[in-house]
């Protein structure tokens, strides 16, 4: 049997990932965005609330800084983009605690400071949310494992193009490397005492 779900709340950072308008923007499953933006825009309050870090990710390249692998279905932006396209959702907006992190490419470490962000402030373990599961979330997810970061995925809180393509993800990958939980579970290991 599993011990009791518990958070430090003095080791845990919150970390968002591309709840932003131009991702927000698409269809997601099994989680609308939303349904998404809500349970982690909770999640966000009652960090703050609590004076845990709160970790704000978008992906902002332009044409010039974006990845161009050769692959069969390349994912790629074409044309122009909104000028709002980068701008997280009203919900998230940033406040002066946080930490905002731009990133270029899917994951979250590669290329920014996240993880000296996270080190600096002592912290072991992140809960992950966002969009989209199969991307930047479980990008990010990888690379925290191999840094060896205990991680929480809050499974209500994020979301994929397809539900596919979420179960995969949470169901192959996030359960070997961390643990899924609710958004109202995560807020109960982290309630005020």
């Amino acid at each position: 049997m599993a011990d009791e779900f518990r958070i430090d709340k003095t080791k845990t950072a919150l970390v968002v990932i591309d709840l932003q308008v131009g991702i927000t923007g698409m269809a997601t499953a099994p989680h609308d965005s939303a349904s998404v933006i809500k349970n982690a825009s909770r999640l966000v309050d009652a960090f703050r609330r609590n004076s845990m870090p709160v970790v704000l990710v978008h992906v902002n390249a332009s044409q010039a800084e974006m990845l161009r692998p050769e692959a069969d279905e390349p994912m790629g932006f074409t044309g122009e983009r909104p000028k709002n396209w980068a701008d997280f959702v009203p919900e998230m907006a940033p406040n002066e605690d946080d930490i905002v992190i731009t990133k270029k490419q899917w994951g979250a470490f590669y290329g920014t400071g996240l993880d000296l962000q996270l080190r600096r402030r002592g912290i072991s373990t992140i809960v992950l949310c966002g969009i989209a599961t199969n991307y930047g979330v479980e990008s990010t997810a990888r690379v925290a494992y191999e840094y060896g970061y205990r991680q929480v995925f809050a499974e209500d809180a994020t979301a994929a193009r397809s539900e596919e393509a979420h179960r995969v993800t949470m169901d192959n990958v996030f359960k070997r490397i961390g643990m899924v939980r609710k958004t109202d579970d995560i807020l109960a290991a982290i309630k005020p005492e």
